[in-house]
């Protein structure tokens, strides 16, 4: 498991509208707008829906986030864009090399089981909370979406014994596995990061590959004060959310585990994908990274 609760725990669990799920549903509303730009970078046919279907708690805007002329959403639609896309492309070339089996760590609203071509016999797992994983369904269900791969929701809290549940949903330990933490980290204790990683590293046979997203330094520091302004006027404040620990670089950890890693700077990312990261995009992209790590087989 990634960690015990604690008393100094706040976000215990939560649902789509609440503590770090919120989020996802931010992200999906970033996606749907990515999705109607000419240029997109990603198409997800889905994220406007999962979006809409939320009951917003009072006191919270998200519609902001579909504001092209604000800042926050010019960040996240611009920056998310640049993510969403390469961990496309990661999944595409694992399965070209001949995974069939891939786990997505705290999957939120992810809808690549149903929105990418996948080879046939390919599994998906998503690991996440009931309740998150109970929304995106019903709402795909309702739509009649259905999976282009063996899609596998295992309900369960990532800080407790996810790694039996995973086994117990089907995961086979014993074959090659693409690995996604997507915007998961930077929420992470320290310890729990560690221990997350040191997990997969034990799950994963040789030929596995393993796509983080990493902050470097402190993660707060990454959001302008115009940003987490914006965030707060909608109801949210991001900065409340992310995890201050100093803690140790997710592909230094990986390499010591015997993973051969490869990084990325968002910043390299945006410019091979044509996207600009104007502005305050450009502080995600000088600190943020895209670390790719792989198993020899």
């Amino acid at each position: 498991m990634v960690s015990g609760r604690d008393e100094s725990d706040q976000n215990g669990a939560w649902d789509i509208v609440s503590g770090v799920g919120i989020t996802a549903l931010a992200v999906a509303g970033a996606r749907a707008a990515e999705t109607r730009r000419e240029d997109r970078l990603i198409a997800d046919p889905y994220a406007q829906h999962l979006f809409d279907a939320a009951p917003v708690p009072e006191g919270v805007s998200l519609q902001l986030v579909q504001d092209t002329s604000s800042e926050l959403m010019s960040v996240m639609a611009g920056y998310l864009g640049v993510r969403s896309r390469v961990f496309d492309d990661f999944f595409a070339r694992a399965a070209d090399n001949g995974v069939r089996q891939a786990v997505i760590l705290a999957s939120g609203l992810d809808t690549r089981a149903h929105r990418l071509d996948w080879p046939d016999g390919f599994r998906v797992f998503e690991i996440d909370q009931p309740k998150v994983l109970d929304f995106k369904e019903s709402v795909l269900d309702e739509l009649g979406v259905k999976p282009n791969c063996s899609w596998t929701p295992v309900a369960v809290d990532l800080r407790d014994d996810w790694e039996t549940a995973l086994r117990d949903a089907g995961f086979d330990q014993s074959v090659p596995t693409a690995w996604l933490a997507e915007g998961l980290l930077p929420y992470l204790p320290a310890r729990a990061q560690a221990t997350l990683l040191s997990t997969v590293s034990a799950l994963s046979a040789p030929g596995s590959q393993f796509a983080v997203e990493h902050l470097t330094g402190n993660q707060v520091e990454h959001v302008s004060p115009r940003l987490a302004e914006e965030a707060k006027n909608a109801g949210f404040d991001v900065t409340t959310l992310f995890n201050t620990e100093t803690r140790a670089d997710a592909g230094t950890t990986l390499a010591a585990e015997g993973w051969t890693v490869r990084r990325e700077l968002v910043g390299d990312a945006s410019v091979s994908l044509s996207r600009d990261l104007a502005g305050i995009g450009e502080v995600f992209g000088d600190a943020g990274q895209f670390v790719v790590a792989s198993r020899g087989r």
